[in-house]
C-alpha cells in the first residue's frame, strides 16, 4: 500500500486558520485547494482524508468530487463543513457548523482521527487479503448501509417519519426508553442512533456521557433530533440535526455508513485470522467448515454419551437483509461452545454442544426475541425467523439429523 497521503482541504477561498489549526494538530501535512481544482488536486496529492468546506461549493462540483473521493481504495474520508440546512451527497460526512471556532476545530479533529482509524484497518484488510492467507475471504463491494442497523431512540410524533425514512436504507431497531436501548447495545451490533423526542436534555446528555465513557460507543454515529444546547461529550461522530425525518436521515446516513463499513472490516479482518473457515459476511462458519465441525460433534457425542441438538432459523426468503442480520445476531449471541453456518436458502443452522431438546428451545426463543424488535423498509419487515429444533438420537449420523430438522420445519409449514 502507498505511504499515508496528506490531508487536502477544499474550499472556495483559502482558509489560513483552519490550515494553521491542523498543523497544530498534527494529524496530517495539509494542502490547500479551490473548488475547481480539487479533481485533479486529489490526483495529484494522493491525499488519505479530505475536508471539503462547502458553504459556497457548487452541488453539481461537490457531487462529481463525493463520487471520485467515494471511489477510492483505501478509504478516503470525505468530512464537509456544512451549514444546518445543507443537502450533501452520500459519501459526505457531514460537519454542521458552529459559532464557537474552537468548538468547531475539535469536533473536526475528532472526527478526523475517527475516520482515519477507519482508512488504517481498510489498509491493513486490503494487504492481508493481498497475501492470500484466506482465499475465501472477499470484502463485499456492496454499500455498507445494507449491513447496518440503527437505534431509533424516542417516543414523540417524529418516530413514525424517521422509521420509515431510515427503514428504506437498513434495519431499524425501536427503543421507547433509555433502559431499552441499552439492552440492545449491549445484544447485537449498532452502527447509529438516532435520538428522537420525549426526552429532556439532561436525560439526553446522561446517555451520551453513558456512551463517550464507553470504549465501544465513542465512535457510533449518534444523531440528537431535538432543538438543544449541543451537548459537550465527547463523541467523534455526535451530530444535532433538527428538521424533517428526510433531512435527518439523508444527514445521518454517511455516518451510519462509515461505522458499517469498519464493522464489515473487522468481520473479514476475523475471517482472515480464522484462515477462511469463517463467513466475512455473517461471523458464523462457512458451510465446509461447518460440516466437517458438525460430523465430528455428532461422532464425538455419540460415542461418549452426551447430548447434542440443532435449530435451524429461518428468514424471510425474500429479505436478504434481515437473513444477514439475524445471522449476524446468532454469531453474535450464540454461545462460545456452540457453531453455526448461514446456508445458501437464506437459513441459519446451529449446533447446541452438550444441550438437551428442552434447553435447545430455551436458547432458541432467546435468540430469535432478540431480532423481535428489528423492522426492515416501508412494509415493517420482521426479522424474527421461524425455528425448528431437533435432538441427537441414538444412530442419527450428521445427515440424519439434519434431515430431520428441515423435516421438522416442513412440517411445521404445512
Amino acid at each position: 500500500m502507498s505511504p499515508q497521503g496528506p490531508l487536502l482541504i477544499v474550499s472556495s477561498s483559502t482558509r489560513p486558520s483552519l490550515s494553521a489549526a491542523l498543523a497544530v494538530a498534527q494529524i496530517l501535512p495539509s494542502v490547500e485547494t479551490r473548488w475547481a481544482d480539487a479533481i485533479s488536486t486529489m490526483s495529484k496529492v494522493q491525499p488519505a482524508a479530505v475536508v471539503a468546506v462547502v458553504e459556497d461549493a457548487d452541488a453539481t462540483e461537490l457531487a462529481a468530487f463525493s463520487r471520485h473521493v467515494g471511489a477510492r481504495k483505501p478509504y478516503v474520508p470525505l468530512i464537509a463543513i456544512a451549514p444546518g440546512g445543507a443537502v450533501l451527497p452520500d459519501h459526505a460526512i457531514p460537519l454542521h457548523g458552529s459559532d464557537n471556532h474552537e468548538r468547531l476545530l475539535a469536533r473536526l479533529l475528532a472526527r478526523l482521527r475517527a475516520a482515519l482509524r477507519v482508512r488504517t484497518l481498510h489498509t491493513t484488510v486490503l494487504r492481508r487479503l493481498d497475501e492470500k492467507k484466506a482465499p475465501d475471504a472477499t470484502l463485499p463491494e456492496t454499500d455498507p448501509l445494507d449491513d447496518a442497523t440503527v437505534l431509533l431512540l424516542g417516543r414523540g410524533s417524529s418516530l413514525p417519519g424517521l422509521s420509515v425514512a431510515l427503514g428504506e436504507r437498513m434495519a431499524v431497531v425501536g427503543a421507547l426508553s433509555i433502559e431499552a436501548a441499552a439492552k440492545h447495545l449491549s445484544s447485537r451490533d449498532i452502527d447509529g442512533i438516532v435520538l428522537g423526542e420525549g426526552f429532556s436534555p439532561r436525560v439526553v446528555d446522561a446517555f451520551l456521557a453513558v456512551l463517550a465513557e464507553d470504549t465501544r460507543f465513542r465512535n457510533l454515529a449518534v444523531v440528537v433530533t431535538a432543538n438543544q444546547p449541543a451537548p459537550l461529550q465527547e463523541l467523534a461522530n455526535l451530530e444535532i440535526i433538527a428538521g424533517a425525518p428526510a433531512h435527518i436521515a439523508a444527514s445521518a446516513l454517511p455516518l451510519i455508513r462509515q461505522h458499517a463499513f469498519e464493522a464489515r472490516l473487522n468481520r473479514t479482518l476475523r475471517a482472515i485470522e480464522a484462515g477462511g473457515m469463517l463467513d466475512p459476511q455473517t461471523g458464523l462458519l462457512t458451510r465446509n467448515a461447518f460440516a466437517r465441525d458438525f460430523a465430528t460433534a455428532v461422532s464425538q457425542t455419540q460415542k461418549s454419551g452426551g447430548s447434542l441438538a440443532v435449530a435451524r432459523f429461518a428468514f424471510d426468503p425474500v429479505n436478504p437483509r434481515a437473513q444477514y442480520d439475524g445471522a449476524r445476531i446468532i454469531s453474535r449471541l450464540m454461545r462460545r461452545m456452540d457453531f453455526g453456518t448461514h446456508e445458501d436458502n437464506g437459513s441459519v443452522v446451529v449446533v447446541f454442544a452438550e444441550t438437551d431438546l428442552r434447553s435447545a428451545h430455551a436458547i432458541a426463543r432467546r435468540l430469535s426475541s432478540v431480532m423481535r424488535h428489528t423492522s426492515h423498509g416501508k412494509r415493517d419487515t420482521r426479522t424474527e425467523p421461524s425455528v425448528t429444533v431437533a435432538a441427537l438420537q441414538p444412530g442419527d449420523t450428521a445427515r440424519t439429523l439434519l434431515a430431520r430438522v428441515y423435516g421438522e420445519a416442513q412440517r411445521a409449514a404445512s
